[in-house]
């Protein structure tokens, strides 16, 4: 684990800003393969997007944590708000923003929004994958102490370390990621089904939330209960869940095809010829 690959004079090179640079490039990519099969003509914006909603990805990340996670440390420190090496990106307020950025921009070009996100979700989810290993690498969104001999044991430099010290804590970022990858398969499954527009995306939120609710019980950088129940991601979970999960049912419901009556049976010849005496007479 190295958080400094080398320095450029006094500045230094992180392993934390290249991966998490390294995971925004290559969702986009994918993103744009997967806009390019699609056959729309939509991969044109997909680079575009990718830089619009990156920027405001990270953005959303952070202030998301500073105001609703560290406020107590921050209003007295606001000139490190930006200083995301500390630890501290909120994937919540990552994907909030970036998707509201997402929206605005098919809406300011006309492009057909559920759609596109059906198609980028994978590549979305792909990028969280790849974004937990910078965290890994800068030694943030740690596990809780295990207990026992297992677990991953932090270099003194990092936040993990200093708030455990030499103890071995749960591999969360890292299962996080591999929950990740699984989801974007899944996802890959699911969009060679016949589903409904606008389901896709919404599934990738649903699973998501389910797996990021379940790993918190694991995670040891915030420990702090909502009313005594769930810690805040869990809250954000549970929410971002029901409200995907409506409306993947709701576009199953308005989808779903329009019960026709039954065609009349043609009548058999002796019966057919009795009514049309009796209508004669």
């Amino acid at each position: 684990m190295h958080q400094y690959l080398f320095y450029i004079g006094d500045f230094p090179i992180r392993a934390y800003g290249l991966v998490l640079s390294l995971s925004i490039i290559l969702a986009t990519g994918t993103g744009y393969f997967f806009a390019k099969q699609d056959g729309r003509g939509w991969e044109k914006h997909i680079v575009d997007m990718g830089i619009y909603c990156g920027i405001a990805g990270l953005l959303g990340a952070r202030l998301w944590d500073v105001f609703f996670f560290d406020w107590d440390y921050y209003q007295n420190h606001l000139t490190e708000v930006l200083n995301v090496w500390q630890g501290g990106m909120a994937v919540q307020g990552g994907i909030l923003l970036g998707v509201l950025t997402g929206i605005l921009y098919t809406k300011r070009h006309h492009i057909d929004t559920w759609a596109l996100a059906d198609i980028l979700a994978p590549s979305i989810i792909l990028g969280q994958a790849l974004g937990r290993c910078a965290n890994l690498l800068n030694g943030d969104a740690f596990g809780a102490p295990t207990g026992t001999g297992f677990g991953i044991l932090y270099p003194s430099t990092t936040l993990a370390y200093h708030t455990y010290g030499n103890q071995p804590l749960w591999p969360a970022e890292i299962w996080e990621g591999q929950l990740d990858l699984a989801i974007f398969a899944i996802l890959l499954i699911f969009r060679s089904t016949n589903h409904v527009k606008g389901q896709c995306f919404a599934l990738y939120v649903i699973l998501y939330s389910l797996a990021r609710f379940f790993l918190e019980y694991l995670r040891g950088d915030y420990t702090q209960l909502v009313a005594g129940l769930f810690k805040s991601a869990q809250m954000t979970s549970l929410t971002a869940f029901n409200l995907a999960l409506a409306v993947f049912l709701w576009l199953k419901w308005k989808h779903r095809p329009k019960e026709t009556e039954p065609e009349e049976k043609p009548l058999p010849p002796i019966i057919a010829a009795t009514r049309k005496k009796k209508k004669k007479a």
